[in-house]
C-alpha cells in the first residue's frame, strides 16, 4: 500500500515526477521483473542492486548526488518528534559520513542534498509482533523540476521509519576522489514492507558468557539486516547467569560470579533493541535443560544423582517459575516468551523414589508427566499475559493438548511447519539443517534458499507462520568468535524472511555478489564478518584480496 500523507501533495507531485519523467522510464526496474540495477558503489556487475535485504518495490534513476555532512532532519506527522527517530538518524549520519572531517573543505561545494524529512504517522511507539514496518523513500533529482529538496521517508510507524533510514544509509558511499558522500543513480523511489513479521536471531549466553556490549553489537548488527527479533536463550543447564530478584540464588549457576546479568542488564538491552526496532524474546527452558538450576536450590533437582529434568512433583518447582517468570514479565514486553521444552529425558525420574512414586499416585508415565510439567508452565506464562513459544517437540508428542496459542519453534528438520499450520498453531521456522549457525558447514546459499513455507501452499495456514531465525548456539562460541559465526549467513535468512519472495529465489548468479558487498558493508561497520564462501563459516581469508571477492 502507499504510505503517501493525502494532506502533503507536494509528496503527491514528487511521485508523478519520478514515476513519469521519460530519462527515468527508461531506467526503471520494478522488482517484479527481477532486473536489477547497482548502486555504482565500486567496480561492482552494473546489472544489480546492492540493497540488502533487496526491497519490494523501486525505481530510480542516473544522476550522482553529494550528499552534505551537515545534513539536516526536519520531521513530521504525529510520530515525527520521536526520541527513537531522531537518535536513529544521529547514529545513521555517524555511519553514512564516517570518513568526512571538519579538516576537509567544506564550503564552496553546492551539495544537491541538505536535508532529510521523515514523515510518521502515528506515534504509537509500541513494539509487537506485527509491528507496521512498511516505509516509502523519496530521492528527488537535481534539478528544475524537483518539488522537494533533498530526501523523504515516510513510514506508518516509527519502526518503518527505522527500516528506511537503513536503506537510504545503504544508498550512500564515500567517494575518496572528491572525499564527499554521494548518492548513485537518483532519483529514487523505493517501496518496502516486510515478507514476514518474526524475522529473528537466537542468541545462546548459557554455554559461554557474552558481555552487554557484545550483546548489543549483536543487536545493532541485526538492525542493518532488518532483523527484528533478538531470541535471547539466557539460560541452559550449563550456566544460569540471570538475576532472579524473587529467587536470588538462582543466579548461583553462573560459571563465575563476573558472568552474570542483572536485572538492570536485561533491561538494558531491551530498550536498546528496541530504539533498533527489535524486539527481545527470553527463553526458560523448562524442564530439561536445567541442571544449573538447583546450584542455588538443590530442591529442584530430583535427586543428586538425576539434576535434570527439574523434579515435576514438587509444588516448590512451580511456584519458582512462577516467581521467576513474573519477575522476568517486568523487564521483558514482548508478547512472546519461550518456555523451551526440548529434549526432555524423563528416565531417572522412574530412578528417584519419591518422583517415581508421584508417578504412580496420579497413574503418570514420564511421557504423561513432562505433558503435565509443560503446560504447568504454560498456564504460568499465559496467566502474566505472554503467549508461549515452545521447542517442536512439545508439539510433536502432544499437540493436542497444547495451549491453542501456543507457537511452534521448529528445529529437528523439514515437515514441522506445516503440521503445525494444518492444525491451527503458529510457527517460527528454525531448520538445524539450514538455519543452525554452530553448523559450520552450512554454506551460505543452503541458508539463502531454505524458505519458512516450504510444503504449505494453503493461503490460510501459510499466514501462521510467523517466519524465522538463525540460531548461534553458543558451545564452541563466545565473545571472540561470535559475530563472524553470525555474519553474513544471517544477512541470507534475512533477505529471505524481508524480500519478496519472487524477487530472490530464482538460483541466478546475483545474490553471491551482493551478499559480499553486504559483507564488506557489515566490515566497514565494525562488524566482523566473516568471508562469505568459505567451506566452513567464521574462518579467516586463505590469502591476500579484495574484501569483495573472499
Amino acid at each position: 500500500m502507499y504510505l503517501l500523507d493525502s494532506s502533503n501533495p507536494r509528496i503527491y507531485l514528487l511521485l508523478v515526477l519520478l514515476l513519469f519523467s521519460p530519462s527515468l522510464l527508461v531506467s526503471s526496474r520494478n522488482l517484479h521483473t527481477k532486473q536489477h540495477r547497482q548502486l555504482d558503489h565500486g567496480d561492482g556487475d552494473d546489472s544489480l542492486t546492492y540493497i540488502w535485504p533487496l526491497p519490494w518495490q523501486y525505481t530510480f534513476g542516473n544522476q550522482t548526488l553529494t550528499v552534505d555532512p551537515n545534513l539536516s532532519l526536519v520531521t513530521s506527522g504525529n510520530g515525527g518528534h520521536s526520541l527513537i527517530v531522531s537518535k536513529a538518524f544521529d547514529r545513521y549520519k555517524k555511519i553514512i559520513f564516517k570518513h568526512t572531517s571538519s579538516k576537509l573543505p567544506s564550503t564552496g561545494i553546492d551539495y544537491d542534498i541538505n536535508k532529510l524529512s521523515v514523515i510518521v504517522h502515528s506515534e504509537n511507539e509500541l513494539l509487537q509482533l506485527g509491528v507496521d514496518e512498511s516505509y516509502t523513500l523519496m530521492v528527488a533529482a537535481s534539478d528544475e523540476l524537483s518539488v522537494i529538496g533533498g530526501m523523504t521517508i515516510e513510514a506508518n510507524s516509527v519502526y518503518g521509519a527505522l527500516r528506511g533510514l537503513e536503506t537510504l544509509s545503504q544508498l550512500c558511499a564515500f567517494d575518496y576522489g572528491t572525499k564527499t558522500v554521494k548518492l548513485y543513480n537518483a532519483p529514487w523511489y523505493v517501496q518496502d514492507k516486510p515478507r514476514f513479521i518474526y524475522r529473528g536471531l537466537m542468541l545462546d549466553t548459557s554455554r559461554h558468557y557474552l558481555p552487554i556490549e557484545v550483546i548489543k553489537q549483536v543487536i545493532e548488527s541485526m538492525s542493518y539486516a532488518k532483523l527484528n527479533v533478538l531470541h535471547w536463550h539466557i539460560i541452559d543447564e550449563e550456566s544460569f547467569p540471570l538475576e532472579v530478584p524473587t529467587y536470588p540464588n538462582l543466579w548461583k549457576g553462573a560459571y563465575t560470579k563476573w558472568e552474570r546479568y542483572t536485572i538492570d542488564d536485561a533491561s538494558e538491552i531491551v530498550n536498546f533493541a528496541k530504539m533498533r526496532g527489535i524486539n527481545v524474546m527470553a527463553e526458560v527452558d523448562v524442564p530439561g535443560h536445567a541442571r544449573s538450576w538447583g546450584a542455588g536450590y538443590p530442591d529442584l533437582w530430583p535427586s543428586s544423582s538425576c539434576k535434570e529434568p527439574l523434579d515435576v512433583s514438587k509444588n516448590f518447582t512451580f511456584d519458582l517459575i512462577s516467581g521467576l517468570l513474573s519477575d522476568l514479565r517486568k523487564v521483558f514486553p514482548f508478547e512472546l516468551f519461550h518456555l523451551g521444552g526440548d529434549e526432555v529425558h524423563t528416565d531417572c525420574w522412574y530412578s528417584t523414589p519419591h518422583v517415581k512414586q508421584w508417578l504412580e499416585d496420579h497413574k503418570m508415565t514420564g511421557k504423561d508427566a513432562y505433558q503435565y510439567f509443560v503446560l504447568r508452565a504454560q498456564e504460568i506464562a499465559v496467566s502474566l499475559n505472554w503467549t508461549p513459544v515452545n521447542w517442536e517437540e512439545t508439539f510433536n508428542a502432544f499437540a493436542t493438548s497444547l495451549d491453542p496459542r501456543t507457537v511452534v519453534h521448529n528445529w529437528l528438520g523439514s515437515g514441522v511447519c506445516p503440521k503445525a499450520v494444518a492444525k491451527g498453531f503458529k510457527c517460527i521456522f528454525s531448520n538445524q539443517g539450514v538455519w543452525y549457525l554452530d553448523h559450520l558447514d552450512v554454506p551460505w546459499d543452503s541458508v539463502y534458499y531454505a524458505d519458512p513455507l516450504e510444503g504449505i501452499s494453503n493461503a490460510s495456514e501459510q499466514k501462521l507462520v510467523l517466519g524465522g531465525e538463525v540460531c548461534m548456539w553458543g558451545e564452541t562460541a563466545d565473545a571472540s568468535n561470535v559475530q563472524q559465526t553470525i555474519w553474513p549467513r544471517a544477512a541470507a535468512a534475512a533477505e529471505r524472511l524481508w524480500s519478496n519472495e519472487e524477487s530472490t529465489y530464482s538460483r541466478n548468479t546475483s545474490v553471491l555478489p551482493r551478499l559480499e558487498y553486504f559483507r564488506c558493508l557489515l566490515t566497514r561497520r565494525g562488524v566482523p564478518a566473516a568471508p562469505v564462501t568459505n567451506f566452513y563459516a567464521r574462518r579467516p581469508p586463505t590469502g591476500p584480496g579484495s574484501c569483495y571477492s573472499q
